[in-house]
């Protein structure tokens, strides 16, 4: 079958990325005698380096690792509420959604915790091994992808007026970064080495990780976040609020260990992050499935998928949140997903559907019920296709800065992710993300902005998802890592928001669905297949807006499929033959050790590398 790339295939090392740049620098820490987590964490940080317009340091990552023999973990890299980030608070502004950028919508920074404690706990690389990769592009420049100059056009006018921190480091002499030209940000370099010069002292690999955690949570970074998150911003509010990030909450929180949520379908296990992530909505759509699945790429089997997915994404809404206990098993039970499956009829479904697990009632916030009953005076995400918000609006746009996606619902341009897998079986899966050059202005004295993750939170009292002071937002990152028999086989993930766990759940089965090639699995096969995802929920950014009996699929799609989706209800819209997902993935055979790899070609910038 005819794939875009490869299928890479090796015994050494696997990665793929979101940017050749993170890939390759993966690769050459395997080189150097690294190992996965070694090389997860330097492509980590040249992310941010590289596709600053989709994450950065003050973001989060949640991570999902399979040491060789080990269990299998969660590294949740998802900050926390700070303490004074109270609903009644931000009402108190004149607020009824958390804004989505400026300092108000920070939650405390996890990302760059996150990934010392992985490098620490299952890394051998010293952490000068690992950080110069991203402190040579930062000092020396990379040439950038389109889409960083593009993001920066976005928000010139923002940037010159308002955050003109953020123009000094992407407006360097008033012109934005150029595809072919270096582009610099000498103020992370140079973050970056004074953390090494102030933990140059510490005795032993794993005693300097610990330091710089402690520059990152009380030094000079400490004081220097929360500095900016107490100067008065222009948000997306349209007006100029400070934050609530203090020194306390940065010194009280550090990245932990969580055991998975797992689901066994037709031999495989598939795990996630728990429902503070978005992650078993993926879990619930494998559990919604049929005995007998319709032939793969079919009308019948895309409807069956858009409506599960819709249940779960209801479900979602209702449950998921770290303010409150969340249903889980019940959520995923045989007896629950049976009852919840019959919903699934011949037509499209354009109602938000929630369930009652265990007979509890379900609870669904006014602005949420609003939007899915088309209420006049709220955003019905009248430009299709919700995702990261992470392309700000046009010019035209009354909030400056708001972020945005495409008008023909493609996501142009998100997160970040990474996959590794090594000659050991060291497996690991991340979503980096947040953070990124459009959230916030960039510190000064750092290079780098704070994040906006509390937008995902609600200001409705009472609800598993409403800001609540040490509680995580419910984030939409959603990495994920399969197993077979018990023995990890496959990490794989991908950038889009509220898509992602749409696209992976289309990724996974087609990998479990069509036919192998090469004695493996058709990775990249199944990332290239023709993908989809519908907005039939409230997204997860502000203006957490919905398009009832919304599909987007690509133009690559059959067109009697797409015609036959339209006669059963669905609103499809055709969008770019290239549009949906960016998916990565690695595997391992544990039988012969061959691995493999596959990276998505939208966008034209994510790549496997391995031998």
């Amino acid at each position: 079958m005819f794939t875009t790339r490869p299928t890479l295939q090796g015994t050494f090392g696997m990665v793929s990325s979101t940017h050749w740049l993170a890939s390759q620098s993966a690769m050459a820490v395997l080189e150097d005698g690294g190992n996965a987590f070694d090389a997860a964490v330097a492509a980590g940080f040249v992310l941010h380096v590289v596709e600053p317009h989709l994450n950065g340091p003050a973001g989060e990552v949640p991570v999902i690792l399979a040491p060789a023999g080990g269990e299998v973990r969660v590294l949740c890299g998802q900050g926390v509420a700070p303490a004074a980030a109270t609903a009644g608070h931000y009402r108190g502004l004149g607020l009824d959604l958390v804004p989505g950028t400026g300092p108000l919508a920070a939650a405390v920074p996890g990302a760059f915790d996150a990934w010392m404690l992985l490098l620490r706990d299952h890394g051998t690389k010293s952490l000068p091994d690992v950080l110069k990769y991203a402190i040579g592009y930062a000092q020396d420049g990379h040439p950038p992808v389109e889409r960083v100059g593009e993001t920066v056009e976005t928000v010139r006018e923002l940037f010159e007026t308002e955050w003109t921190s953020s123009a000094e480091v992407y407006l360097p002499g008033g012109r934005a970064p150029r595809p072919g030209e270096l582009f610099r940000n000498p103020a992370l370099a140079a973050t970056w080495r004074r953390l090494l010069a102030e933990t140059e002292g510490a005795h032993g690999r794993q005693e300097r990780i610990d330091a710089a955690r402690e520059v990152w949570r009380s030094g000079f970074i400490a004081e220097a976040l929360v500095r900016q998150a107490r100067t008065p911003t222009l948000d997306s509010s349209g007006e100029r609020h400070t934050g609530v990030l203090t020194a306390t909450d940065l010194a009280s929180w550090s990245a932990s260990y969580e055991t998975p949520v797992t689901y066994d379908w037709n031999g495989w296990t598939v795990c996630k992050a728990g429902p503070w992530s978005q992650g078993p909505v993926l879990l619930q759509q494998l559990a919604l499935l049929p005995p007998e699945l319709p032939r793969y790429g079919s009308a019948d089997y895309v409807h069956l998928l858009v409506e599960g997915c819709k249940l779960a994404m209801a479900d979602r809404e209702a449950w998921y949140g770290d303010a409150a206990d969340v249903p889980l098993d019940a959520l995923l039970s045989d007896e629950y997903n049976a009852a919840r499956r019959a919903l699934v009829g011949d037509r499209a479904s354009h109602a938000l559907r929630p369930g009652s697990p265990g007979g509890r009632t379900p609870r669904i916030s006014a602005h949420a019920r609003a939007v899915a009953a088309g209420e006049p005076g709220y955003d019905a995400l009248g430009l299709p296709g919700t995702g990261e918000p992470t392309v700000s609006k046009s010019p035209l746009s009354p909030v400056p800065g708001e972020p945005d996606v495409a008008r023909d619902g493609t996501t142009r341009g998100d997160t970040c992710h990474l996959d590794v897998v090594d000659r050991w079986g060291n497996m690991v899966a991340a979503t980096p993300s947040g953070g990124w050059l459009q959230s916030n202005p960039v510190v000064p004295e750092l290079g780098f902005p704070l994040g906006t993750r509390l937008q995902m939170t609600w200001l409705e009292d009472g609800l598993p998802g409403t800001l609540t002071p040490g509680r995580r937002p419910r984030t939409t990152l959603t990495p994920s890592l399969a197993l077979r028999d018990g023995v990890p086989v496959m990490a794989f993930g991908t950038p889009g928001g509220d898509q992602q766990d749409q696209w992976q759940t289309h990724f996974f089965l087609a990998v479990a669905l069509r036919p192998k090639v090469r004695g493996g699995f058709d990775l990249q096969g199944a990332v290239d297949a023709p993908n989809w995802h519908n907005d039939s929920f409230p997204g997860s950014f502000h203006p957490r807006g919905m398009r009832p009996g919304s599909v987007t699929v690509e133009s690559r799609t059959d067109p009697r499929v797409v015609a036959e989706l339209r006669r059963r209800g669905h609103d499809v819209l055709v969008g770019e033959a290239w549009s949906e997902g960016r998916l990565c993935a690695v595997a391992r055979d544990p039988r012969t050790g061959v691995l493999s790899a596959a990276a998505n070609p939208r966008g034209m910038q994510g790549y496997a590398v391995g031998r």
